[in-house]
């Protein structure tokens, strides 16, 4: 029988993994039948899963997405144009090793957000790095770093996150600083790291929406001409949810 020194500089090593399964181990009669590697193997592999549950929890906490979603709970009976065979295809995760982008619009209410933050889920569990910032907080927080010295810092670790998912994209028209800064953040990413976008408004608005004519172009060159594109139609999902509500209250 293992003796609890033992366990004790397990947790010292910080080999939580292995601590617990070792514990496990001494509760069960039957583990004498395995061998010492056999043991030692259930051991490193239970070590090695706790320490990839950390960092998976860790990136979902440095994502900070807005939807606890995930791509196996999506709705495809909704009549809202989503092509199951081309999500199918983004939850490989190719589009985010080739440096590829996503655009995800349609009108409000049919589900952007939450489809962007189940691509974005998966592509933690994946082992990818991911932001999620709607488009007016990004230019907020960049404003802010701006004004107290941390620009060059910011744009870095916004240029080497594997997926920044820009939520909410043209609400309202850029101003020159936005325009610049937006220019400079996908023009350090362009080719390299992925960015996906969700927009009431079609692909076709958003040089108005943008402003100025040539900066326009030369943002959405790197953002649009290697984007998978999804365009949703149809009713608001929160519509289509109240309706049942309602309609299982008046029957009860």
């Amino acid at each position: 029988m293992l003796h609890p020194p033992t366990l004790d500089k397990l947790q010292q090593l910080r080999l939580s993994g292995m601590h617990k399964a070792l514990r496990e181990q001494l509760d069960l009669p039957e583990i004498e039948d395995l061998s010492f590697e056999e043991r030692l193997g259930l051991l490193a592999d239970r070590e090695l899963t706790e320490r990839e549950d950390r960092r998976l929890q860790s990136r979902l906490r440095q994502a900070k997405l807005r939807q606890n979603a995930c791509l196996e709970d999506i709705d495809y009976r909704a009549p809202r144009g989503l092509d199951k065979a081309l999500i199918t295809q983004l939850s490989t995760g190719q589009w985010i090793r080739d440096g590829l982008n996503a655009i995800l619009v349609g009108p409000t209410g049919v589900g952007k957000t939450w489809i962007g933050c189940a691509l974005a889920q998966h592509a933690c569990r994946q082992g990818y790095t991911v932001r999620y910032l709607r488009l007016p907080r990004l230019f907020e927080e960049l404003r802010l770093a701006h004004a107290d010295g941390r620009f060059p810092k910011l744009m870095n670790t916004l240029a080497k996150t594997d997926l920044l998912l820009l939520d909410d994209w043209g609400l309202a028209t850029l101003d020159t600083e936005a325009r610049r800064d937006l220019l400079e953040l996908l023009d350090d990413r362009h080719g390299q790291r992925s960015t996906l976008v969700t927009s009431q408004l079609p692909v076709d608005h958003w040089h108005e929406i943008i402003g100025d004519p040539t900066l326009a172009d030369a943002i959405l060159d790197r953002l649009v001409h290697n984007a998978y594109r999804i365009t949703l139609k149809g009713e608001s999902m929160r519509k289509r949810k109240a309706k049942k509500l309602t309609a299982a209250a008046t029957s009860e």
